[in-house]
């Protein structure tokens, strides 16, 4: 896609007006200048900081670009902003060098057996969206020992175009992700998530028999960190409302499969709702039962037993009315064919 940008030397300060599309600094080469100042445009109204610098530099870890922004390296209009600070059109972001040597950016990228994957991996897509059968194991996002994420292959996989994730999913969940491939579609598609006019369902193997009446779960969830700094949830009256409708798939005394609809979206919401009714996910190492898991490893399941199965899209100027379904992964068919005794 065609960008119009402008590089103007000032008191050894880069300042780069971008009239377009969101402008990449080249890291191949240190930059000349001290610091660089990039001025907001109306394609990245409303984007969160961290966004907008995650898509700037994406061969920098994300713990660097939060790191950047908390020491107040990173300013807009002059100012300290937190993360998510939503940018205006014409706000200046100030950016100091963040310098990355070739070799180190190259162990950080995807390799082309990975981006043939997903390559074929995707599932669909029209002008302004794309939907891909997420893999189990593969992180949404580069972070704290990830390298790169399913975003930065797919940034590599259509270079031309503004790719930007719509939704999450845990790395060790696989099937429906959906993708934006231009900012206004993005807008559209998070408004569909807000309004509940895109609906996602789930397919998760749970311990023990699934009560058929349990439909509607709506335990609220909080936050908290362990001390060891990891993020967890945890069911509390006065955290966040979340709300799970479930269906009983098929039943058995050893573990049962359930369709989940998520009328919300918190963090990690399928495995708190499901550990806190006393049926944890099969392969759950955060929230899971570890008598169940072992016996579930006998059973060849080695991973989270969640999938993203459907993605229901609704009629609208970037998307047809339609449902999109990511075929089950074989660990997930091997027990809903009946291989193997559910009730002894």
């Amino acid at each position: 896609m065609f960008c119009l940008n402008e590089a103007v030397q000032c008191y050894g300060v880069e300042y780069i007006t971008v009239f377009s599309h969101s402008h990449t600094l080249n890291l191949n080469k240190p930059q000349k200048s001290a610091v660089s100042m990039i001025e907001i445009s109306a394609a990245q109204l409303n984007q969160r900081l961290d966004n907008f610098l995650f898509k700037q530099f994406g061969s920098v870890p994300r713990t660097r670009i939060y790191r950047i922004i908390r020491k107040g390296e990173v300013r807009v209009n002059k100012k300290r902003c937190k993360p998510d600070y939503k940018l205006q059109v014409g706000d200046q972001v100030r950016i100091p060098p963040l310098h990355i040597d070739s070799a180190k950016r190259d162990s950080l990228q995807p390799s082309k057996r990975l981006l043939a994957e997903l390559s074929e991996a995707i599932i669909y897509e029209n002008e302004h969206i794309l939907i891909l059968n997420k893999p189990a194991g593969l992180a949404v996002h580069s972070g704290s020992g990830i390298d790169y994420g399913v975003i930065d292959a797919m940034r590599l996989l259509r270079a031309d175009e503004d790719i930007e994730l719509v939704h999450r999913l845990d790395r060790d969940t696989s099937g429906c992700l959906l993708f934006a491939r231009h900012r206004q579609s993005l807008l559209a598609l998070q408004a569909m998530l807000q309004n509940r006019s895109l609906r996602k369902y789930y397919y998760a193997v749970v311990k023990g028999s699934w009560p058929r009446e349990l439909t509607d779960i709506k335990h609220a969830l909080q936050k908290t960190n362990l001390p060891n700094g990891e993020r967890r949830m945890r069911v509390d009256s006065a955290g966040k409302p979340a709300h799970s409708r479930v269906e009983l798939l098929q039943a058995g005394s050893r573990f049962s499969i359930i369709r989940v609809e998520l009328i919300s979206g918190r963090t990690h919401q399928i495995r708190v709702h499901c550990q806190a009714e006393g049926h944890e996910i099969a392969g759950d190492d955060k929230y899971g039962d570890a008598d169940f898991n072992r016996t579930m490893r006998q059973r060849k399941i080695k991973r989270l037993m969640l999938h993203a199965a459907s993605l229901e899209l609704p009629q609208s100027d970037y998307t047809p009315l339609v449902v999109i379904n990511a075929p089950l992964p074989a660990q997930f068919d091997s027990l809903m064919d009946g291989t193997g005794s559910n009730d002894s």
